[in-house]
């Protein structure tokens, strides 16, 4: 997908130089930049709902869980 930016020139070319260094194009280093703040956003995500259980069910399972050690290694 194509997306497009509004940026001042100046600013533009820093980052085209910095990419240069990186041995990079603009495109992938914004690209890369995207998928690490999706990625972080992700883990908070996960981190929350973890927490959010660990409160609620007080560090045990709901009880209608039941362990499946086959289900388990498929994983």
């Amino acid at each position: 997908m194509n997306i497009t930016l509004s940026c001042d020139q100046k600013t533009i070319e820093k980052a085209r130089e910095f990419a240069r260094r990186q041995d990079t194009s603009l495109n992938e280093l914004l690209r890369r930049y995207m998928e690490s703040v999706t990625r972080v956003e992700n883990k908070e995500s996960v981190l929350n709902e973890f927490s959010r259980n660990a409160l609620e069910h007080g560090g045990r399972s709901t009880p209608d869980f039941s362990f499946d050690r086959e289900e388990a290694h498929r994983r």
